[in-house]
């Protein structure tokens, strides 16, 4: 199990990237969260077989079809145990 937290910048709020990263999560049985964060970009945690993790890391390079994604920053660590996946808030105040 391994969980990595990706931030992907470029055009991706308002182009359905937290539900199609749901969806992509979902089938790949990844766990974690994605939210929209309020300078713009998207932020989302991913645990997992390490395989498929590293499969969504990928997706999120893309995103979906109406995408433009810049730029993905991983981070590693330490796995959670997190159940689901959940599309969560944007937080309130800086990032």
């Amino acid at each position: 199990m391994v969980r990595k937290r990706v931030i992907v910048t470029g055009i991706v709020q308002g182009v359905f990237f937290r539900d199609s990263c749901r969806t992509a999560a979902m089938a790949e049985g990844v766990t974690g969260w994605v939210r929209n964060l309020p300078d713009g970009a998207v932020e989302a945690v991913f645990e997992g077989e390490p395989e498929a993790v590293d499969r969504l890391v990928g997706w999120s390079r893309q995103g979906p079809p109406a995408a433009r994604v810049d730029g993905v920053r991983t981070h590693d660590e330490p796995p959670e145990g997190i159940a689901g996946f959940e599309v969560l808030p944007t937080p309130r105040g800086r990032v």
